[in-house]
């Protein structure tokens, strides 16, 4: 049973989390994806690291330490930050999350393609769900003029990436702190962005930024990057897996209701279509079942 503080806690991390998606899409309606990441990454890594570091966590990693950091750091951040920021440019913020937190089935499906772990019945069903809600978004942008079927590849890329990390995460041994782990991971994948945007993309001018903009950004640096992290890291190790599974399930739905307000995106019945069948997919593969009650 969650407490009181726990329960607000969780509240506000799924806000949180849900928000990220809109706001995004208005920070690149100035700033390109690349530079996005670049930018709010490092500032919320940097945030992050002097947090805990007034924590004392040991924030220095040991020689030994640093290969996990790159091996662990690629999937879970760079390819999932990357790939999802540019889903996010070519498609509606909802879709985005929706597509992307099909993330839990594509970890399933991965291990047991990679990891012999076995696949029950509940699992076919979230199969199918997942495939319903791809097919549904995937119509709707290809009868659309504009409609632009490469932003969901980006976006399963994406989440396959964070699929492959989550495996990679649950199997790895390190002797840091989960917490002291991800602000080395945000660190480090934050200068590869770098390189990527001052290569790739034209450099921008933050004098010209809107009002807007900036909040939009400092709502990447502080809430987050900042304090959704901090948030999770102090309740995970508490949480049941039901309540857990409850709340990415209601992320994509905070998601695209609210982008309404912020980017003035309706959402049309494929895109609540979709979120069904991506929410029970979810539910099929992370909420456990209920075990018989047994009497003596």
């Amino acid at each position: 049973m969650l407490t009181r503080k726990q329960t607000w806690a969780l509240v506000a991390l799924t806000l949180i989390w849900g928000v990220n998606w809109p706001m995004m899409k208005l920070s690149l309606q100035e700033l390109t994806p690349l530079y996005l990441r670049a930018f709010t990454m490092v500032v919320g890594a940097v945030w992050l690291f002097v947090y805990f570091w007034a924590k004392g966590f040991r924030m220095r990693p040991l020689k030994t330490e640093w290969r996990i950091i790159v091996w662990l750091g690629l999937p879970n951040i760079f390819g999932w930050h990357v790939f999802s920021i540019m889903g996010v440019q070519e498609l509606a913020s909802g879709r985005a999350a929706i597509l992307g937190f099909a993330m839990p089935v594509y970890t399933v499906l991965l291990g047991a393609l990679l990891f012999k772990l076995p696949l029950n019945r509940r699992t076919s069903v979230a199969v199918l769900c997942v495939a319903a809600t791809v097919g549904l978004l995937l119509w709707h942008e290809l009868q659309q003029i504009s409609g632009n079927y490469v932003g969901i590849v980006w976006m399963e890329a994406g989440a396959l990436s964070w699929a492959l990390g989550t495996l990679l995460m649950r199997r790895a041994t390190f002797s840091m702190s989960a917490e002291v782990l991800t602000v080395w991971m945000l660190l480090l994948s934050s200068m590869c962005i770098w390189g990527l945007a001052m290569a790739f993309e034209p450099t921008p001018s933050p004098s010209t930024f809107s009002g807007a903009m900036w909040a939009s950004l400092m709502y990447g640096f502080v809430f987050n990057y900042g304090y959704a992290q901090i948030i999770w890291f102090g309740m995970a190790r508490n949480l049941p897996p039901t309540t857990s599974a409850m709340s990415i399930m209601a992320v994509p739905l905070v998601g695209t209701l609210t982008a309404t307000f912020i980017v003035g995106e309706w959402p049309q019945w494929q895109d609540f279509a979709a979120l069904v069948f991506g929410m029970a997919a979810i539910a099929a593969v992370l909420i456990p079942r209920r075990r018989p009650d047994v009497t003596a």
